[in-house]
């Protein structure tokens, strides 16, 4: 008895657990999850600037002091990238220690008992919020599906942190790192701006784009200095290439902008009369009715034609590879600042894709003579839940990204390997004969 009775005193204490704030609860109610921790409680993001080169059309990639916050998106249900994910997070923490971790809290719960460091992570509710303001480089493990995922994530963000995307996809047109490379772009996209040519202090803090309470990392063990010189070749800005966006916005027979549920589709509260940043694609469909859909269709403010068919597609030139290019539409290069116009199964032979220049606005009205009830609205592939029904328009105008001389906001930075002697269209150019196969003739082994 008395054993027993000993027995229940040690027990009571061990199964008292102590008050987690409330967000920490929604990852899990194990102690092991305990080093979760809120995003909300690292430093400000970092913006970066992105500076011309004479050599090519890319920019170059400057930092004004060490990142810190990196954002790592996986995708989902692959075993493979979870370890993968899991050896780039050892790496990264071992090397830069100084460096802070945020996952996406179903990725942060998955793989956080193989990690032994804190991790940072937020519900989803305010996820996106809190990346806007705490994220200084993006890096994607998985396909263009997963780069999209990433982009969407700051679907209302005018200034969208470097992305560094390796390929572990499907197809991976839009991913340009090898995985196994992973420790050499990491460490080109670390060290950019951190000094080039005979320049000795590169290690300054500005004042207006780190927050007071950041840790001064450019000194020290963890900052530039412990990995000068470890950078292959003299130059060091990572080569970016700004993918344009669009923006989409929603709006009622009478002008007003669509207010979204918040519980109708995972981009909540996106579409506003201030629209929705679209990296891919926008595109409306029949969806399930029979009846082909009847649209009105402006550019530039003057009426085009009354298109009947499945559906419209509105792309920039990153989304022309994509359903637009399954569609009939043209191949666009990346820096060819343009915007293009599809039709889906058109019932006129003679309505072909359009590619129009980049500043062209264009809306897309469903008319009265439309016999199905509502059409579908999609973006970058993500269902909208709200259906377009008639005299709704969507309206598509382009987002500026080059405000003078080496002054670029917006856009999606993508980081590109570095090729010797190479320029933008190389990885471009081996995409198209390599994955998608460009002019492959009939009978030959790819």
């Amino acid at each position: 008895m008395q054993t027993a009775t000993l027995r229940t005193q040690l027990h009571w204490p061990r199964i008292s657990i102590p008050q987690w704030t409330p967000w920490k609860r929604q990852f899990s109610f194990s102690l092991h999850y305990c080093d979760i921790k809120d995003i909300e409680t690292l430093s400000q993001r970092l913006i970066p600037r992105y500076e011309e080169s004479r050599e090519g059309d890319l920019l170059s990639l400057q930092w004004p002091a060490p990142p810190q916050n990196i954002f790592v998106v996986k995708k989902d249900c692959v075993p493979t990238i979870t370890e993968s994910l899991i050896e780039f997070a050892n790496h990264v923490k071992s090397t830069y220690p100084f460096i802070a971790l945020i996952l996406e809290p179903k990725t942060a719960e998955e793989v956080h008992p193989n990690i032994p460091f804190p991790i940072y992570s937020a519900p989803l509710n305010r996820l996106a919020s809190a990346l806007h303001k705490k994220v200084d480089l993006a890096v994607t493990l998985g396909g263009d599906g997963t780069i999209l995922h990433a982009s969407s994530l700051f679907a209302t963000c005018y200034n969208v942190p470097p992305v560094l995307s390796f390929s572990m996809g499907t197809l991976g047109f839009l991913s340009e790192w090898k995985f196994e490379e992973y420790k050499r772009a990491f460490r080109e996209v670390y060290m950019s701006g951190a000094g080039v040519g005979d320049r000795a202090t590169v290690l300054e803090v500005p004042k207006c784009t780190v927050a007071d309470n950041r840790v001064d990392s450019s000194t020290g063990p963890t900052g530039w200095s412990s990995v000068r010189g470890k950078l292959m070749g003299s130059s060091r800005g990572a080569r970016i290439l700004m993918r344009n966006r669009l923006k989409v916005g929603l709006f009622q027979a009478d002008g007003k902008p669509v207010q979204q549920h918040q519980s109708s589709t995972p981009m909540q509260g996106t579409l506003s009369s201030q629209g929705v940043y679209v990296m891919n694609e926008v595109l409306i469909h029949r969806g399930k009715e029979p009846h082909l859909a009847v649209v009105d269709v402006y550019v530039g403010g003057r009426f085009l034609t009354e298109a009947v068919a499945d559906g419209i597609i509105i792309s920039t030139p990153t989304g022309s590879t994509a359903y637009s290019l399954s569609s009939g539409g043209s191949i666009v290069h990346p820096l060819v600042p343009s915007v293009l116009l599809t039709p889906i199964c058109a019932r006129s032979l003679s309505f072909r894709p359009l590619v129009l220049p980049s500043s062209t606005p264009i809306t897309l009205r469903l008319s009265e003579k439309n016999r199905g009830r509502e059409l579908e609205m999609s973006i970058d592939g993500v269902n909208m839940g709200q259906g377009m029904a008639v005299g709704m328009e969507v309206r598509v105008w382009n987002e500026e990204m080059r405000h003078g001389k080496n002054e670029w906001q917006g856009g999606v930075p993508c980081v590109m390997r570095r090729i010797m002697g190479g320029e933008a269209h190389d990885g471009w150019v081996g995409g198209l004969n390599g994955l998608l196969k460009f002019n492959y003739p009939f009978g030959e082994e790819p």
